[in-house]
Formats: C-alpha cells, structure tokens, sequence
C-alpha cells in the first residue's frame, strides 16, 4: 500500500505507478536531476513542492 512516504522509486517499480504519476504531473519524471533522487523522493513530499493532489494520487495508485 503506498503512503506520503512511499519513494518515487518504490512507485515506478509497479506497473502503473508511471503512468499515474505522469497522469497526474509529476514533473520528476522528466527532470534530469530524478534520476540520482528518485531513491529519495517521497511522493508526499513532490506532491507538496508542485501543489498535486497527493490525495488523489494515492488513490489511484492504491486502486491497482
């Protein structure tokens, strides 16, 4: 079950959770800097930076 705490790089290991979080405009998917802090990110914490609906976010990749 993914959290506010869950990493962006436990996320993208599923299978939706790209497809999610590109749905729903998380920029760290394309930033070049994503890459060496995906281990490290928390989606709670980008949701947070960028104004997402963290909520929703976690909805939908707990839905799958």
């Amino acid at each position: 079950m993914f959290n506010e705490e869950t990493t962006l790089a436990e996320i993208l290991k599923t299978e939706h959770g790209q497809k999610v979080l590109s749905e729903n405009g998380v920029p760290c998917l394309s930033c070049a800097m994503a890459s060496q802090e995906v281990n490290f990110l928390k989606i709670g914490e980008v949701a947070d930076m960028y104004g997402l609906d963290k909520k929703k976010i976690l909805e939908e990749l707990n839905k799958k």
